[in-house]
């Protein structure tokens, strides 16, 4: 049922996103008089569709291999390779018998829509929900860092007060592109001491490889007490309580839930004491230890729940008109990260089986059940990285027919039906190389797991 879940999550952002970036082509070539001869959800590959109509001249339908979409324009040559329609003379309704600014605009229409629409879902959710975020100086206790944070050098309890000398205002900019794109310093109080911790430019790899939470805690250091205990769980054999304070584990002291979750992961299915202080009293208990490493059940479920002291999240309200720009700087810091990480992929510092995804992994991040605030900010994302991935120039992409479009402005004259066929099909070997990649790269990884 999970399965299901998000890929009907992903099959509906992706539906969403294909239809709308083939409508702006759709539009503009419209509005320039071009004709549409196709408009198509997936790719209909050797002529079979799931569905198809015709209406005012124009074939709509959906295909069954859901990687994409398209619309067919008369007089381009695409992913169609309609030769034969390419042989006869310009008819004034084909896109090659218009300027070239024309044609320019109508290849950017698909880009500028999923640029206008990422800002639309962001500016709405900025609306709705606003800004909430955790002030970093209201950490009592600093960071909980993972196995990636600790190699750096950094410690449980740190404070990170600063990024490149910068105040950092927000906790959660500590896992932000900021950061996590490398070659940034982390300005760190511990103790009584200041320390400058160097972040690695080739970090993603690690982070791709073993989860953000590896790096720093999306949760900070905090105390903790029972707060509740699950019946018929290890926890509740053992006689643990509401209000039990859990001071130390087999003899060693602990102060923090990041210890204690620690502590007990060394004793997987085996007893452990506990020294638990309740209503002013110490007392003893011994419970045993799940294969999970939690005092649950055998089937992994958890067996009590904890009070923690963690920071209040302080949440900033814009208004209607206010939210524009919040959510419009959203929609840019989201293409530009997108930029920086493919830069780091052609500068060889981060691999590319670790920056990019298929579908199989784009599902995952949709999760198991729907979070519409989730689902809308995934595809928020994806629309921005949509047009990101259009604009660049790889033929039978949006970017490499405005490239050549480009350069037949600058030339005068347009590049020959030959090259342009030639260039098609080496983009499409390109993307189906790419796109064997990223499904090989992310079902090793489901594998591995």
């Amino acid at each position: 049922m999970d399965i299901v879940v998000m890929a009907g999550q992903l099959i509906l952002g992706l539906s969403i996103l294909v239809i709308l970036h083939e409508l702006g082509h759709f539009i503009a070539a419209r509005a320039f008089g071009i004709k549409v001869e196709k408009f198509y959800l997936f790719f209909d590959a050797w002529g079979v569709s799931l569905f198809k109509f015709n209406y005012k001249g124009v074939e709509y339908g959906m295909g069954w291999l859901p990687l994409g979409g398209y619309v067919k324009i008369a007089g381009m040559i695409d992913e169609s390779m309609d030769t034969e329609q390419m042989s006869g003379p310009p008819q004034p309704w084909e896109f090659r018998s218009k300027p070239a600014w024309q044609r320019l605009i109508v290849m950017l229409g698909g880009i500028f829509v999923n640029i206008v629409l990422g800002i639309l879902i962001f500016w709405v959710l900025t609306i709705k929900y606003g800004e909430s975020y955790i002030p970093n100086d209201a950490l009592k206790y600093g960071i909980v860092p993972g196995k990636i944070g600790q190699e750096i050098g950094l410690k449980p309890g740190d404070k990170i007060v600063g990024v490149n000398g910068q105040k950092v205002e927000r906790f959660e900019d500590l896992i932000s592109s900021k950061v996590l794109m490398g070659n940034s310093t982390l300005n760190v109080h511990r103790s009584t001491q200041n320390l400058d911790i160097k972040v690695p430019g080739n970090i993603l790899n690690d982070v791709s490889d073993m989860g953000i939470e590896e790096f720093i805690n999306r949760v900070p250091r905090t105390t903790f007490m029972v707060d509740s205990v699950v019946a018929g769980s290890n926890a509740q054999k053992a006689g643990l309580q509401h209000g039990d304070s859990i001071i130390a584990v087999n003899g060693k002291t602990i102060h923090f839930y990041d210890e204690f979750q620690q502590e007990i992961q060394k004793y997987k299915n085996k007893p452990i004491g506990l020294t638990v202080k309740r209503d002013n009293e110490t007392k003893a208990v011994i419970a045993e230890v799940n294969k999970d490493g939690m005092l649950g059940f055998k089937d992994g479920r958890f067996g009590i729940r904890v009070k923690t002291d963690l920071p209040e999240e302080k949440t900033l309200r814009f208004g209607f008109f206010g939210s524009l720009p919040v959510g419009a700087s959203k929609a840019w810091g989201t293409f530009s990260d997108n930029a920086k990480g493919l830069g780091k992929v052609f500068t060889g510092q981060v691999k590319a089986n670790k920056a990019l995804s298929s579908p199989i992994g784009i599902a995952r991040l949709f999760g198991a059940h729907v979070d519409w605030l989730r689902f809308w900010s995934l595809v928020g994302l994806l629309s921005m990285a949509l047009a990101l991935m259009n604009l660049l120039p790889i033929p039978a992409l949006d970017g490499g027919h405005a490239l050549f479009l480009i350069i037949e402005m600058i030339k005068g004259k347009p590049l020959s039906d030959k090259f342009l066929e030639r260039a098609q099909i080496v983009g499409f070997v390109i993307l189906v190389s790419l796109m064997v990649f990223v499904f090989g790269s992310d079902i090793v990884k489901l594998m591995k797991k």
